[in-house]
């Protein structure tokens, strides 16, 4: 944070790390206060979610959330490789130290939130189910930079994501779903419409996350996607969302390299 950055050139250390230790703190508790609140009025599930690069520090964090009436915890890592010469063995053992410490400090389920452009996302996957994952999302939206010419500075990007975003989210939860059935998905990034929440489960997501459309249209716009769920449920004569989840993943479809193809005359041979 700034006042983080301030306080640091401080001549008063002990104060400052006072300070510091003070507002984390502060802020620590609102959030867990926000879970309890959350939690008496709500019947659904409540989902916590931590930030997060490395484990240690949030061990106790992990804990309050669940004492404080968390029903899973999403870890929503961030991570972004820009080594020249990367260690992905390290990079592996990264997520593979966070997910074990966090699932030996609470009981309930546990999510672990990536971005796609993690290297070979199945890999990964496959990597945090064997210790202990229960569920992944995909993916999380890193900060997205720009530049303003006038002032020769970096800037924020758009900090909502785009319809266009939807295609790569379709292509690795169709892939992991396939290849990796015994883990749960919820897919994320680029979901706007009800057509959207239709397709990932199409492509095997247990649950959808959506976010931009929310804060662009209102939380209305939450039944106008139930309804037109069960509308089109009921013209293909679906009872359960069981009867479609997955049905066009990377192993239930005829040809699985679709999902793979990223060649641009492969994809225009198949244009109608």
């Amino acid at each position: 944070m700034q006042s983080e950055r301030i306080l640091a050139d401080s001549d008063y250390t002990e104060a400052t790390d006072y300070i510091v230790e003070y507002v984390k703190g502060n802020e620590i508790n609102q959030h867990l206060e926000l879970i309890r609140e959350c939690k008496e009025a709500c019947s659904i599930p409540i989902i916590a979610s931590i930030n997060c690069y490395k484990s240690d520090a949030w061990m106790e964090f992990a804990r309050h959330m669940e004492e404080a009436g968390a029903d899973a915890l999403e870890l929503n890592v961030f991570y972004l490789g820009t080594e020249l010469v990367p260690d992905y063995e390290a990079v592996r053992m990264l997520y593979v130290n966070m997910i074990r410490k966090i699932k030996d400090t609470v009981s309930i389920p546990v999510i672990v939130k990536i971005g796609k452009g993690s290297a070979n996302i199945p890999a990964l996957v496959h990597t945090l189910e064997a210790n202990g994952a229960d569920g992944v999302v995909l993916f999380n939206r890193f900060y997205q930079p720009d530049i303003d010419i006038n002032k020769l500075q970096i800037v924020s990007g758009n900090v909502f994501s785009s319809h266009s975003e939807l295609s790569d989210t379709l292509r690795w939860t169709g892939i992991i779903s396939g290849k990796i059935p015994e883990i749960s998905i919820a897919s994320s990034t680029g979901i706007h419409e009800w057509e959207d929440v239709i397709k990932c489960i199409l492509a095997g997501a247990s649950a959808v996350q959506m976010c931009s459309s929310i804060y662009t249209h209102g939380t209305e716009i939450i039944p106008q996607i139930l309804t037109c769920m069960e509308e089109w449920m009921h013209q293909k004569q679906y009872l359960s969302i069981d009867q479609f989840k997955g049905k066009l993943n990377y192993t239930t479809i005829p040809d699985p390299t679709l999902y793979e193809r990223a060649q641009f005359m492969k994809y225009y041979s198949n244009r109608d």
